[in-house]
């Protein structure tokens, strides 16, 4: 059965391969950007039939509202918060950069609860609606490392809210889960990283098509493995 699947980020990295892995498939996608003019390769990707792109920027109220308005008493079936920022260059316990953190929280934490909210008309209208944000494993308590304060903190933050936001909605049948979607070689993860993006996006279609209402409040991995908190 054809799904409507809605992206946040989907101008570059993952949130660009799910759009397209989603439409090759043959599913309604809605995709979103920030900044539509910068996002030429969602564009291109606009020609083919089964995609939608649209402007929304997940740190604005208005940008928000304004996009809830476009899918007022339009299903969705799954919304991806794949928006996401590092947080700056400066993370380090002498060199902080204050603004980018609080930044880093507006995007990664702010911004996926902010968009489920405004979505939730919308989401009640899918038999089976589930709400995915692509957390990081670098946001697990359950991790001993160092650096990267801004990025972490935020992670670790959207990965609490989506598990409260999962006990909150259960009663509407609404699956929430925070997924791992592996360190991946994009513009953010850089070309050291472990895996491609492609990897990556058939990993996260597979997990996200299995989960059931059970699975809801649990932290996963892009491989379909359960990630400590």
């Amino acid at each position: 059965m054809t799904k409507t699947i809605v992206l946040t980020g989907a101008a570059r990295g993952i949130g660009l391969q799910l759009a397209r892995a989603y439409r090759e498939r043959g599913d309604t996608v809605i995709a979103t950007a920030r900044k539509l003019s910068a996002a030429k390769r969602l564009r291109d990707l606009n020609a083919s039939a089964g995609l939608e792109i649209a402007q929304l920027d997940v740190t604005e109220p208005v940008s928000v509202r304004r996009f809830a308005e476009q899918m007022d008493k339009r299903s969705i079936d799954v919304l991806i918060n794949s928006a996401g920022v590092l947080g700056g260059d400066h993370q380090s316990l002498d060199d902080m950069d204050f603004d980018a953190w609080l930044d880093a929280f507006d995007v990664n934490t702010l911004g996926p609860f902010r968009v489920t909210t405004a979505l939730m008309s919308s989401l009640v209208l899918s038999p089976a609606p589930k709400v995915i944000t692509l957390t990081s494993q670098m946001g697990s308590l359950h991790r001993n490392s160092v650096g990267q304060h801004a990025y972490r903190s935020s992670k670790a933050a959207a990965n609490k809210v989506m598990q409260v936001m999962a006990v909150e909605l259960k009663d509407r049948g609404i699956i929430v889960c925070p997924i791992h979607p592996g360190w991946v070689r994009t513009e953010m993860g850089g070309r050291q990283a472990d895996i491609s993006v492609e990897e990556s996006a058939r990993g996260l279609l597979s997990v996200i098509d299995r989960l059931s209402i059970e699975d809801s409040g649990r932290f996963w991995t892009w491989e379909g493995n359960e990630h400590p908190w």
